[in-house]
């Protein structure tokens, strides 16, 4: 293989393949939604398609946790947090690869979700539960490599965009439209997850702090869909 090729391959794999895939699923049933089933922000549609309910996950629709990471409700939920998956997932894709990304993406918004399930009975969607965690991911990689000058200025950047996202969010508290608990699960979960992921070839001294963040993260999981639980069947 010449090296022309080998650079072409090379490119080829750098691409953010993972975050082109997650963009594309949540648009595609973003307009199946909007476009066949009543509308994105019609809440039977979104139970439907898998929108985070409390009472339909007791009842066994784990995969309400997942889902609602990629349903947006509205044009402008939609817009907003495909700009964020975007630019914040071409970044981290890179450093940390394809497989890593989607792992982190995914666990961070399954924290998120399951946050949400224990302590918010709103029917909920969206991307933010996993951008939260990227942007968490950012701050673990200026913690954890602190003499890294890129990972401290990505990490100062997002953490505007976290204080930014926080106060709004609270000062929308009990309007219903933002789902806090869902925000701070996301980004808790995130720092937890990518802490244990951590990057490509990491250090060997970290496998201690790799290990305790992921069993952290695990009892997390546990601990809140176990309130979740409590909180629901109390209330029937």
């Amino acid at each position: 293989m010449n090296y022309q090729t080998e650079m072409k391959i090379k490119r080829f794999s750098n691409k953010p393949y993972v975050t082109y895939l997650f963009l594309t699923i949540q648009i595609v049933l973003f307009l199946l939604m909007t476009l066949f089933f009543g509308g994105s922000e019609n809440t039977n549609t979104l139970v439907l398609f898998g929108a985070k309910d409390g009472s339909y996950i007791v009842s066994g629709d784990w995969w309400r946790l997942i889902m609602p990471i990629f349903l947006h409700i509205g044009w402008m939920h939609l817009i907003v947090n495909s700009v964020c998956v975007y630019y914040i997932g071409i970044h981290l894709e890179k450093i940390f690869g394809h497989w890593r990304f989607a792992l982190i993406y995914l666990l961070s918004g399954i924290a998120g979700n399951i946050a949400s399930f224990a302590f918010s009975d709103a029917v909920s969607a969206g991307a933010s539960t996993s951008i939260f965690g990227l942007f968490a991911t950012t701050l673990m990689l200026a913690e954890t490599f602190r003499g890294n000058a890129y990972y401290r200025e990505i990490a100062r950047t997002f953490a505007i965009l976290i204080v930014f996202n926080f106060v709004s969010g609270f000062l929308s508290f009990g309007t219903g439209n933002v789902d806090n608990a869902g925000h701070v699960g996301g980004l808790v979960g995130g720092f937890l997850i990518a802490t244990a992921i951590s990057v490509p070839n990491a250090p060997g001294d970290l496998k201690m702090k790799r290990i305790v963040a992921g069993i952290a993260y695990l009892i997390a999981c546990v601990f809140f869909i176990a309130i979740g639980f409590k909180k629901i069947q109390n209330g029937l």
